[in-house]
């Protein structure tokens, strides 16, 4: 993952109304009224935070089939997946450098 997308990701994730819009998609797709109204937070609010999560990949958006004014949101899986992975490598980093820096620890003491 490039860190321009990491960048985009985490900067769409740091807002906690967003955080909660991933949430509710997680369960399903929504429509934009639907997220409005279970993060009570006005329409043009949430048409913001929907163009930040699209923007950075994270929502995807289509059309109804029965009526092509309204929108339905829903998850993409590939910018979660890349932040998991590279989480996992963060953490396997930091995971040597700590045995590392203990081990040094202990010899240091002898």
């Amino acid at each position: 993952m490039s860190t321009y997308k990491l960048d985009r990701t985490l900067a769409a994730l740091a807002d906690p109304h967003r955080r909660r819009v991933v949430d509710l998609l997680r369960e399903r797709p929504r429509r934009a009224g639907e997220l409005a109204e279970a993060t009570q937070i006005s329409f043009p609010a949430m048409s913001r935070h929907l163009k930040t999560l699209r923007t950075s990949g994270l929502v995807e958006e289509d059309r109804d089939a029965f009526d092509s004014r309204v929108r339905i949101y829903r998850l993409s899986d590939k910018p979660m997946a890349d932040l998991k992975t590279w989480l996992e490598e963060t953490e396997r980093l930091w995971t040597c450098q700590l045995a590392a820096f203990r081990s040094h620890l202990q010899k240091t003491r002898k």
